[in-house]
């Protein structure tokens, strides 16, 4: 009976460690080494640089969440999320407002006609990449949130989507809508996690106005502070002191965009070893 006993206060014990979300999936989750573990070696590559187990480590993702994820593109931290998220959980994904897009000036016609359909194009191909066990969709484009996302999301991720935002704010305040939707998708308590490229806070404000990739750690915070948001902490996971932008290089140089003009191509070398760029962490809350 004491054996029965001393077993059970175990059980007990470990239970209450183990968060919410975990303990209600039981045998259905994987954990996130497994799920980064299955990922193809195409993905893996960039481990070294996105960091993703220590991220979403420290922005507190957890199996069973809701997590709205910014900007998702091509599904990089999606195809990691959906498993990981598991059946009970959903990710939804957020893309820039249909008219953000004419205003980059280089996107041709058939592009822009596409960005009309991303809601239901990427709605489905997440659903592909989620597969059996994964977690659930939906979808929609900053500044025309629907109301079903009101208040329904545990966390909210914007990994390298703020700089194009940045960029727009003054040509349709873009940032200020997106964050606002951010915001108001979160439940009391909920959690906004930032990866974001970053130039060193003496730089040109000129240059850091996410029109070259870059933005300042002073000027992330004071966005999200101004939206509600409360700063909690930062993180060094993804610092990259090696990358130190001149006052016109672009983001784009490094790995794996490479977009270098040819009178540059004998750069290529050293950008290689610069590596990925030097990435704020920033973990915020809206207050309950």
């Amino acid at each position: 009976m004491k054996k029965i006993l001393i077993t059970s206060i175990i059980i007990a014990l470990v239970s209450a460690t183990i968060p919410s979300h975990v303990q209600a999936h039981g045998d259905k989750t994987k954990s996130l080494s497994a799920v980064l573990q299955s990922m193809p070696e195409e993905a893996k590559m960039r481990y070294g640089a996105r960091h993703p187990q220590q991220t979403l480590k420290f922005f507190g993702i957890q199996p069973g969440m809701t997590v709205l994820e910014a900007l998702p593109g091509g599904g990089w931290y999606s195809k990691i999320l959906l498993p990981y998220l598991a059946t009970d959980g959903m990710l939804i994904g957020a893309d820039y407002a249909i008219d953000m897009y004419p205003k980059f000036g280089f996107f041709s016609k058939e592009k822009l006609k596409e960005t009309e359909t991303w809601v239901a194009d990427w709605t489905k191909d997440a659903q592909g990449w989620s597969g059996k066990g994964g977690a659930k969709v939906q979808a929609f484009n900053f500044g025309s949130m629907p109301e079903s996302v009101e208040g329904k999301a545990d966390a909210v991720l914007f990994i390298r989507a703020l700089h194009n935002l940045a960029k727009f704010e003054n040509d349709g305040g873009y940032l200020t809508a997106a964050l606002k939707n951010a915001y108001d998708s979160l439940k009391p308590g909920g959690i906004a996690g930032v990866v974001q490229h970053m130039i060193p806070e003496s730089a040109d404000d000129k240059g850091a106005n996410g029109s070259r990739g870059y933005v300042k750690k002073s000027f992330i915070i004071s966005a999200m502070e101004k939206a509600g948001f409360k700063f909690v902490a930062s993180s060094d996971i993804n610092l990259n002191p090696k990358d130190q932008p001149s006052a016109t290089d672009i983001v784009w140089r490094l790995p794996p965009t490479y977009f270098i003009p040819k009178k540059d191509a004998d750069k290529k070398e050293g950008y290689t070893a610069i590596g990925e760029s030097n990435r704020m962490t920033l973990k915020f809350v809206k207050p309950k």
